[in-house]
């Protein structure tokens, strides 16, 4: 049985996740709005997957008989002056969501809770995943900032990304 306070931050972490999806939606619009369809398509991936974490998060909560409580979901904003500045939030986000969820895992560490820090590891290591990439993202576009054809070749790829399912919502 979950402590009501690994309950209660499980919730909240739901709602965050549901929230970095609408971000990364919102992201997603504002790059198609300026003509980056492939910048576009890259944060409707991330949009995918965010939501993809919240059902991995309800998953668990159903599985060890707790209550899945969704809570409203806070603005997102909506624009942003440059795809710079995107993959920038995006990194500043996601280390934000790391904390997020090594608090997640301290609460289930103290409650000598070994199931929920075993599923918790699934997220450790995708957090780790998701900083780098946004690193290597704001890398890629800082290396053709100011190239008009660099920022097409490099939009051009990111419309090739394509969504996979994570594994812990993959059927057997």
């Amino acid at each position: 049985m979950l402590s009501q306070k690994l309950h209660d931050a499980l919730n909240a972490q739901i709602n965050a996740e549901l929230w970095s999806a609408y971000l990364y939606l919102s992201m997603s619009m504002d790059a198609e709005t300026k003509g980056y369809k492939g910048v576009a398509n890259w944060f409707y991936i991330q949009f995918k997957e965010e939501q993809d974490h919240a059902r991995i998060f309800m998953n668990y909560l159903n599985s060890r008989d707790a209550k899945v409580d969704l809570k409203p979901i806070e603005e997102v904003p909506t624009t942003w002056n440059s795809v710079l500045d995107m993959f920038n939030q995006t990194l500043e986000h996601e280390r934000k969501v790391t904390a997020l969820i090594g608090n997640l895992a301290e609460i289930a560490k103290a409650d000598n809770d070994f199931a929920s820090v075993n599923r918790l590891v699934w997220f450790i290591d995708e957090q780790v995943e998701e900083e780098e990439t946004a690193r290597d993202m704001i890398a890629s576009v800082e290396a053709v900032e100011g190239n008009k054809y660099g920022m097409y070749m490099l939009d051009k790829e990111l419309s090739a990304r394509v969504y996979a399912e994570p594994s812990p919502l993959a059927k057997n």
